[in-house]
């Protein structure tokens, strides 16, 4: 019969198969320009350069966020391609950090394997870039496998094992404040509990006081360099997004997968509950149970105060499945190490999230059943008639964008396999062919758009110093004294050439006033669409002296 089950070993090269494999996928394709990535990019560049956070930028994160894409930047050169290859391993690194916590928490192996499937369509598959709000998640799920292979009765390996979740949930929050907090909370209750349980406080002094020594050596060298100013506390300039009004109201005006697991949860803990003694002392199962709850009250949380984008806290779904099956399993005898009951599993789990699998899929639907896209107007029918259909009954975009379809590529390395509108990619090369971008490393550039890769395809130096911001986001990457900064340059004519980008539906994405001052101290010669959806949203301008 075990030719017919799913052994551990078998349930192994499974996971591998489907964590690897599917998070291989993004090195064979290529790629719109992608919103938001400029920054990304731009830290990058500036740590694979030698740039020191804080003493040559400013920034109100940690730096965890741009190690690992630095680290590519080194390896492959800076183009925004490397940051796709990046996060290739984050995915990685993501999906066996989620299988080592469900094998850690002696998940059975047919469920272990359902629910990894799911962790990675439903969160790591469409990742294909590197994100700080998915980089926080991906460290704390390293740091959750290392603490609960630490808790381990037994455990060979416990001090090095806590030292490796100190770090990582570390890391966690030095990429961002407020995933990295919900993560260090959610290791202290996991730690609390074992060490009430056990009535022994070693490992949570242990975990305390590595978490201390990896902060210490991150914090330390940077705090003469403004790091008190520019890391995001809940100091002036900065501002809090906590709003238990907000929380309140996503929670209990939309949030309906998360009710759902809270619900399903308790009902499946019901059972157990009526001897709550012996659940206490299950160890295995309560760390479950804590892990669960903590991870969705951390989406709930996590929703509200990083909200962009929308769909970044959905890895509550593996873990949500895991307990519920783990619990559902056995009164309904299933038996998932069957491979019968196992691939109908599958199938269905698939059926679920088919969604993040047929948007490549749908391709194919496309050309079988062809049909018209969203926002196309379709005027009349076959008698004249003004036609109304599902596609086209509201215009979702101004009926001027673009279509991704027509993007078209760049010749630069900066950009290779990744493809934009043709204005961009005419407005780029126009720029490469002036003579103040020809000056190359003696250039004075100022780059107030998402088109960052251009500091090295011009080849000019970058700006530094404490008051540098990475990025130009008023009131998030930078504030008042930086804004007074630029605008004094301005005033003086220090730049030879500037790229401004106009988003007039967002609340200083770049500064207004800069490019009010623009049109006083310089002259504009250029202006073409910027890389987003819907293109008509944003234009990049270029002034010279």
């Amino acid at each position: 019969m075990k030719s017919h089950a799913l052994t551990p070993r078998k349930a192994l090269l499974l996971e591998s198969l489907i964590i690897i494999g599917l998070a291989l996928v993004p090195l064979f394709v290529t790629f719109p320009y992608r919103v938001n990535i400029f920054l990304s990019w731009e830290g990058a560049y500036r740590l694979s350069e030698g740039q020191a956070p804080y003493k040559d930028f400013g920034l109100p994160l940690g730096y965890g966020y741009w190690l690992m894409p630095a680290l590519f930047f080194k390896l492959f050169g800076p183009q925004l391609i490397s940051l796709v290859k990046a996060q290739v391993l984050l995915n990685i690194i993501g999906g066996f950090s989620f299988r080592g916590i469900l094998r850690n928490l002696d998940v059975a192996p047919g469920i272990r394997v359902l629910s990894v499937l799911l962790f990675v369509i439903s969160y790591s598959f469409f990742n294909f870039w590197p994100w700080y709000n998915n980089t926080v998640i991906i460290y704390q799920l390293a740091g959750l496998a290392f603490l609960l292979c630490a808790l381990k009765p037994g455990a060979r390996w416990k001090w090095p094992a806590l030292f490796a979740a100190a770090l990582f949930t570390f890391l966690s929050f030095f990429t961002k404040q407020d995933g990295g907090g919900l993560a260090l909370l959610l290791a202290l209750a996991l730690l609390g509990y074992h060490s009430l349980v056990e009535k022994r406080w070693q490992e949570l002094a242990a975990f305390a006081g590595f978490y201390a020594l990896v902060a210490c050596a991150f914090i330390l060298p940077f705090v003469p360099h403004g790091f008190g100013y520019w890391f995001n506390h809940g100091q002036p300039p900065h501002s809090s997004r906590l709003s238990v009004k907000d929380i309140i109201n996503e929670f209990l005006y939309n949030s309906q997968w998360l009710k759902f697991y809270f619900v399903a949860v308790l009902a499946v803990t019901i059972p157990a509950l009526r001897d709550w003694k012996r659940l206490w002392q299950d160890k295995q199962k309560m760390l479950f149970l804590l892990l669960t709850l903590g991870i969705l009250v951390e989406a709930t949380l996590f929703q509200v105060t990083s909200y962009t984008p929308p769909d970044n806290n959905i890895f509550f779904h593996s873990f949500a499945f895991a307990y519920i099956f783990a619990g559902l399993a056995p009164v309904l005898s299933l038996q998932t190490e069957q491979w019968r009951t196992f691939l109908l599993s599958a199938l269905l789990v698939l059926f679920w999230w088919s969604g993040a699998y047929y948007r490549y899929a749908g391709r194919i639907v496309d050309r079988l059943f062809p049909g018209n896209d969203q926002g196309e107007a379709i005027r009349t029918g076959p008698t004249g008639e003004n036609v109304v259909g599902r596609n086209n009954y509201q215009f979702t975009a101004d009926t001027m964008d673009v279509p991704v379809s027509q993007w078209v590529f760049s010749s630069l390395p900066e950009f290779r396999k990744i493809y934009m509108p043709a204005s961009t990619k005419e407005g780029i090369d126009r720029i490469m062919a002036m003579p103040e971008a020809k000056k190359g490393r003696d250039a004075k550039v100022l780059n107030l758009t998402e088109l960052t890769p251009l500091d090295h395809a011009i080849g000019y130096q970058l700006e530094t110093g404490s008051n540098i911001p990475l990025w130009h986001h008023l009131g998030v990457g930078m504030f008042n004294r930086q804004l007074h900064g630029y605008i004094e340059k301005i005033r003086n004519k220090h730049y030879d050439l500037v790229l401004y980008e106009d988003m007039p539906r967002h609340n200083n994405f770049f500064p207004w006033a800069i490019q009010d001052e623009l049109r006083k101290h310089y002259r504009q010669v250029d202006s073409f669409l910027a890389p987003r959806r819907p293109t008509t949203s944003a234009t990049i301008k270029v002034f010279v002296k």
